[in-house]
């Protein structure tokens, strides 16, 4: 990319972290917190099993941090005090936290709750067991000084507890402190400590590199981009427990975990610059792929679940990232996925098609990625235009790979597959000028103001003209100013913040994009990234917009809308 941006933000709604920590810091105001709202310390391990929140960072006089005395950057976090005095947090590494502080020192409070062990260990180093968290926290003085305060009292199990732990952090009589706070499992390891400007120095560095391998955007989304970049650099975590390659979560905020599908998108996005990443977020769900062959709804570094599905665009999403980096993408590679890849699609065929029907179903609109789309209205099982699309696409993929594998009959039967499940699709679902959806037990018609049925228009120019031309004018129904809403704005079941039933969502964009460049709408594809792209730029990557106002809902700093937008911005630098 050209140029450097600055880059800053508001850690109330993007998490200062980095690449490879489980370690966050945001303010966070929100009325389930036991120590009310503030600056926090935050752990992003195992989603909805740990607690989140390590510690509350307040000024070591008492005085709360507000919020315009917090600066963010990616390589460091200044806080500054009325009295001229500041502290600074960087990561050097991941699970690492570094805090230098002058003229001014800092309290860090735990959180009330049992399960918290803390004594001095080696060298001066205070150790904190934090069992809430699933982790120990080891500090150690550089310089400076550490007060602990956790007075201990034994309940009525005989169980020793600590009425509250609190660190205060303190200049020494030079004016300035230097500590440093680990998370580790069983056993601290002794880390080399680098001097402080340099790790903020390395830390900016190795952010400069990510920043180097985002693609080319129109000048005006430059600063956009930088964020960006930022989001899906610091959502990355490290190999832990279930994870066994780097991987990117959804957020640092509360979605701390990857789905799959989710995935894809962020895939995509790296395949760019950095496709051995790009490779990594295809394959980590291969990696949790169950006998039967299907892929985890969702899974992080402490637990994974099959409760759900999401939609089989991975082969459409390989195929994008193919023709990225096609010398990255070697046969000997590809033989790694296509057995996992050909073992999702028949768990679909075999497991998702009941008796008697030639198309596959989903169980949930959670199946779908749409969770709660209008769509879902009439019940499940339902037969539903997008699985087949996607589905199909799938399918061509593998078709694709295996001709460039030498498995000649296996090319064969997977683009008849593919061919067979459009054929379906278009009889089965096509009514007069738009597709539907059935009921599978009975039947039923199910029609909808939801953005799903235009989907299919990802097939491209495997659709019939006609086909194309109707789904072209469907589709501009639901373009806003900001985008594609995913419910019929003239709608009555529309609402501005009701997740899959009125808000632009990442994904649905690029899936309709790129089916509109397939068949040449050019002019229509640009109008929808244009206005995504400024949608972005002006209120940020959350998880899902207000499709008439543009504002941000929900996650505040979602990786996947990220992605999404640099995919996006892309394409119109190269238009």
């Amino acid at each position: 990319m050209s140029g450097t941006p600055d880059i800053t933000f508001d850690i109330s709604q993007v998490p200062f972290s980095r690449f490879g920590s489980y370690l966050a810091v945001s303010y966070l105001d929100k009325p389930d917190l036991p120590l009310g709202a503030g600056v926090y310390l935050r752990s992003v391990h195992g989603s909805g099993v740990v607690r989140p929140e390590l510690f509350r960072i307040d000024w070591a006089d008492g005085q709360p941090i507000e919020f315009d005395e917090v600066e963010a950057t990616p390589s460091h976090l200044t806080l500054r005090h009325s009295n001229g005095g500041r502290v600074v947090l960087c990561m050097p590494e991941p699970g690492t936290v570094r805090f230098y502080g002058e003229r001014a020192g800092l309290r860090l409070e735990m959180p009330p709750g049992s399960g918290v062990v803390v004594h001095p260990d080696d060298g001066g180093r205070w150790v904190i067991n934090a069992f809430p968290a699933l982790r120990r926290y080891g500090v150690e003085r550089i310089h400076g000084t550490v007060d602990v305060d956790a007075p201990t009292f034994v309940d009525a199990r005989h169980t020793l507890h600590h009425k509250r732990v609190v660190l205060t952090l303190k200049p020494d009589a030079g004016g300035s402190f230097d500590i440093a706070m680990d998370e580790f499992g069983s056993t601290w390891v002794p880390k080399r400590r680098q001097p402080f400007e340099m790790s903020v120095a390395l830390i900016k560095d190795t952010f400069d590199a990510w920043l180097s391998g985002m693609p080319e955007v129109p000048e005006e989304l430059l600063d956009a981009l930088g964020l960006a970049a930022y989001v899906d650099w610091s959502c990355v975590v490290d190999p832990v427990d279930r994870l066994v390659r780097p991987t990117m979560f959804m957020s640092k905020n509360h979605m701390c975990q990857v789905w799959s599908w989710d995935n894809c998108f962020n895939a995509m996005a790296l395949s760019y610059g950095h496709p051995e990443l790009a490779w990594d977020q295809l394959m980590v769900l291969v990696d949790h792929q169950d006998p039967y062959g299907a892929f985890p709804d969702s899974v992080n570094d402490l637990t994974r679940h099959y409760n759900f599905s999401k939609p089989p665009v991975h082969g459409w999403a390989l195929s994008f990232m193919r023709e990225q980096k096609p010398e990255f993408f070697a046969p000997a590679r590809l033989r790694q996925i296509y057995g996992p890849f050909s073992h999702w699609a028949n768990w679909w065929l075999s497991h998702r098609v009941a008796r008697g029907e030639s198309l596959p179903h989903y169980l949930h609109g959670n199946d779908s990625g749409w969770d709660n789309s209008t769509m879902f209205d009439a019940g499940v099982p339902l037969i539903a235009p997008d699985l087949a699309a996607v589905l199909a696409l799938h399918c061509f993929e593998l078709s694709d790979l295996a001709t460039l594998l030498g498995e000649d009959t296996d090319a064969i039967k997977w683009h008849e597959i593919a061919i067979r499940l459009i054929a379906d699709l278009i009889h089965t679902l096509w009514r007069e000028d738009h597709f539907v959806a059935l009921r599978q037990t009975d039947h039923e018609v199910v029609d909808s103001d939801s953005l799903i049925p235009c989907i299919p228009i990802v097939l491209g120019k495997w659709l019939p003209p006609e086909f194309q031309t109707a789904l072209v004018a469907r589709i501009r129904r639901f373009l806003t100013d900001n985008g594609l809403a995913t419910e019929d704005p003239q709608s009555p079941h529309y609402a501005p913040d009701s997740y899959w039933r009125g808000p632009i969502w990442a994904p649905s964009t690029l899936l309709i994009v790129s089916g509109l460049e397939a068949i040449g709408e050019d002019e229509l594809a640009r109008t929808i990234s244009e206005r995504f792209c400024a949608m972005c730029a002006e209120s940020g990557f959350a998880e899902n917009f207000d499709a008439l106002t543009g504002e941000g809902l929900r996650d505040p700093a979602y990786s996947w809308t990220a992605s999404v937008f640099i995919i996006l911005a892309h394409k119109l630098a190269e238009a």
